[in-house]
């Protein structure tokens, strides 16, 4: 059965349901950008103090709190960790970028990787 084929009302609850996890999903890329500002001032810390640019000992803590909170959420804690070490690994290579820039003298020209500008507050922090 094809989407044209369905009765009304099932097309328009349809529909309301994936506007729902539309707008959820604009939240979550939001709140991702918002880590994502976080963890480069983080990773600009760690570069001006030498400090490398994994934290084990953290990722490790991290990764049971967010399994405890999928858990909490009835979401899957698996999928909840694979999401995070996901995340970690990309916060490490943006990390070892901006301490590879730091190294080499270069100030950080503002410019994500994916080719987007990061804030003002972020870049100057």
């Amino acid at each position: 059965m094809s989407t044209s084929e369905i009765d009304a009302t099932v097309r328009a609850e349809l529909n309301r349901l994936r506007e729902s996890i539309d707008n959820i999903d604009a939240a979550v890329v939001h709140m991702l950008a918002e880590r994502f500002k976080a963890t480069q001032q983080v990773g600009r810390l760690k570069a001006d103090h030498k400090l490398p640019p994994a934290d084990p000992a953290r990722e490790t803590r991290q990764i049971a709190r967010l399994r405890e909170l999928a858990q909490s959420a009835n979401l899957d804690p698996a999928f909840a960790e694979k999401l995070l070490n996901f995340i970690i690994a990309e916060v490490i290579r943006h990390h070892e970028r901006i301490a590879e820039e730091a190294e080499n003298g270069q100030v950080g020209s503002g410019e994500a990787e994916n080719g987007e500008v990061e804030s003002g507050q972020a870049r100057n922090a």
